[in-house]
């Protein structure tokens, strides 16, 4: 195995874990290969590294039955790749398009080509997240996204910033709260 199939792997497990995912949460993931190969954004798509990263978080999430979906670029409007099957159990209109290493990226190109069945959609809102490169993932997460911190600073060359998410809290200074919810 590589050394960043190995660090993706070991980052998206230590996420799953500390982000206590259950089994059937969504984990979504954007990823800038240029930026993991140490090149500007959106620059040099490098199928080779993607592939080495997918294979990575992939597993680890597949371990844990957590969904994977992998952000597209800009050039696509951050659609969305995920299995079939977890568009019809969230009941999120499919979209018609397949990522290409220069649109959609090389990240999300991955997955189409491995997911058992590959649909994109526009929207969703997942339970964690692995912004690889500052790819903007927010959009893709539930309402109230906080960081999560791991021992993983960078995937490659780039940047790598985890958030998990959380219940609204509400009710005011009346309320009493369940912090087994997250």
């Amino acid at each position: 195995m590589s050394d960043l199939y190995e660090v993706s792997y070991k980052a998206a497990k230590e996420l799953i874990e500390t982000a206590k995912l259950e089994k059937g949460a969504v984990l979504v993931v954007g990823c800038s290969t240029s930026e993991v190969s140490g090149e500007k954004i959106g620059t040099a798509s490098k199928p080779e590294l993607a592939e080495d990263v997918f294979m990575g978080i992939w597993t680890a999430a597949k371990e844990k039955g957590v969904y994977l979906a992998a952000q597209c670029c800009e050039h696509l409007n951050r659609a969305i790749i995920i299995e079939k099957e977890l568009a019809k159990e969230l009941r999120i209109d499919i979209v018609n398009v397949a990522p290409q290493p220069k649109a959609g990226g090389s990240f999300a190109t991955k997955a189409y080509e491995h997911f058992e069945k590959p649909v994109a959609v526009e929207h969703i809102k997942a339970d964690a997240g692995m912004d690889i490169g500052d790819t903007l993932i927010g959009m893709h997460l539930k309402d109230v996204a906080v960081p999560c911190r791991i021992s993983y600073k960078s995937i490659g060359e780039a940047h790598l910033v985890c958030a998990r998410t959380r219940c609204k809290f509400i009710g005011g200074i009346r309320a009493h709260y369940d912090e087994t919810l997250g």
